[in-house]
């Protein structure tokens, strides 16, 4: 656990090793989340890191196509 301060504008000022292990550089764009009293900060992942980590599932474009419809019928009735 590292202290740190909250500036008179109200930013915070998480240490240096903190933003490093997270890789928060200037600039960086991250989610506040309020979870249990706490604070929660995470990084937005770029475009190109959502596209290179692994799918969370695997689809046929077969199945995509079946599931679609059935969605789209489903949606009109």
């Amino acid at each position: 656990m590292q202290k740190s301060r909250v500036g008179s504008k109200g930013e915070l000022f998480p240490p240096k090793n903190i933003r490093e292990k997270l890789g928060l550089h200037a600039h960086t764009q991250v989610i506040y989340k309020i979870e249990d009293d706490r604070l929660i900060v995470e990084p937005i992942p770029s475009l190109q890191e959502v596209f290179n980590e692994p799918s969370a599932i695997e689809i046929t474009l077969e199945e995509f196509h079946k599931h679609r419809k059935e969605l789209s019928q489903k949606a009109e009735s």
